[in-house]
């Protein structure tokens, strides 16, 4: 089964957090084939050049992949963007693009503690 993380989910378990995370999240991340949305990355980098993270999106990512076994998503941008047409609840592209992303590859569960995503995406997991 595969699981995707969001961008709070990622950096947490980069940060050695992984305590911080709900049970049911904790038991998915365990029990599942780990992947987040490109948006995902390019997230972090956002964060990373405003200076709320101290290392650039391609270190988390390599240390997420060797760590988590975390692969990044390589679904056709085309189709994910298609669904995220319809994600009209947020103003947010990230959010938008993360969910759709879960969305495309089959209802995945999306470990996020976001509340507004829980709130829109029933497969959403903390």
């Amino acid at each position: 089964m595969i699981a995707y993380l969001d961008t709070n989910a990622v950096l947490r378990l980069a940060q050695g957090r992984a305590r911080a995370m709900g049970t049911e999240a904790s038991r998915l991340i365990r029990r599942a084939d780990l992947a987040i949305s490109p948006m995902v990355l390019l997230e972090m980098e956002y964060l990373f050049e405003i200076g709320r993270l101290r290392l650039p999106a391609r270190d988390i990512l390599l240390k997420a992949e060797h760590e988590l076994d975390l692969r990044l998503c390589d679904l056709p941008f085309a189709e994910v963007s298609r669904v995220a047409l319809d994600e009209k609840w947020t103003r947010d592209p990230f959010d938008r693009v993360i969910v759709a992303q879960a969305k495309v590859n089959g209802l995945a569960p999306l470990i996020s503690a976001d509340e507004v995503i829980a709130e829109h995406y029933p497969r959403t997991v903390w």
